[in-house]
């Protein structure tokens, strides 16, 4: 299947997507079981096959980053799905041995970590987020931001009054309080320089995947985000206070 860098080859069999089984996936199916159970919609671990690869329902639709910048209606949702994602990891367990891509300081909700629009999948009303192999502890904040960067686009030359409506959107879905609106322009920031930050690194240490990401424009992308991201600041603070109560 196209799409995916961390992740290893993904193939579909039927109406199942296999994937490699990681160091980490027991916890992984454990956490998305969790939710699962608490009512979100997410695709169904099936166990490993034959070859010893994580099994899961093919969720049908189209990714969500073919069609990204996003309309805002799209773009709250997406918003409300994630808060519903954060409310149901609420009182899991935080284990302080699993380790994620770019932590969180002082980690205390265990997060998908990657819920952008290239991992949701859009059939009409249905929204579903998929590639939950970089799971583990982080914290709403954290999450959220680097989610707000990808469904407001606050990407590169993009119209920024377009990007503070698509912001506006998804922090409202969200239901964000004061205190995560007052926090999240500076996350945002954060959050971009992070992802750069990793992808440098990977590059000089040879870590991959990210070390070819890095050079192959995911750094380039990434710098120009934080840059992007740190500039318009006051557009994002007007869109964060702007129907937040």
């Amino acid at each position: 299947m196209a799409g995916g860098h961390a992740s290893g080859r993904v193939i579909r069999v039927g109406q199942t997507v296999r994937k490699p089984w990681l160091s980490t996936t027991g916890r992984t199916v454990a956490y998305m079981g969790a939710l699962a159970a608490r009512g979100v919609d997410l695709p169904q671990p099936r166990g490993r096959d034959e070859l010893g690869r994580l099994v899961l329902d093919f969720v049908p639709g189209r990714l969500a980053a073919d069609s990204a910048p996003l309309e805002v209606e799209v773009v709250h949702a997406a918003g409300a799905l994630v808060r519903s994602i954060h409310d149901a990891s609420e009182g899991l367990e935080v284990p302080a041995d699993w380790e994620v891509l770019i932590p969180a300081s002082h980690p205390d909700l265990l997060c998908h970590n990657d819920l952008a629009t290239w991992n949701l999948v859009i059939d009409d009303a249905r929204l579903v987020f998929i590639d939950w192999d970089g799971a583990g502890p982080s914290t709403r904040l954290w999450d959220l931001a680097y989610s707000a960067i990808s469904f407001g686009h606050l990407f590169p030359a993009t119209d920024v009054i377009s990007c503070r409506a698509r912001l506006a959107a998804f922090v409202d879905g969200y239901r964000a309080d004061p205190r995560l609106r007052a926090a999240l322009p500076t996350a945002l920031a954060d959050r971009a320089s992070a992802m750069h930050d990793l992808l440098r690194r990977s590059h000089e240490t040879g870590r991959e995947p990210w070390g070819t990401m890095y050079v192959d424009g995911h750094g380039e992308h990434w710098l120009g985000t934080a840059e992007f991201v740190v500039r318009h600041r006051r557009e994002w603070e007007r869109a964060v206070v702007a129907t937040g109560g």
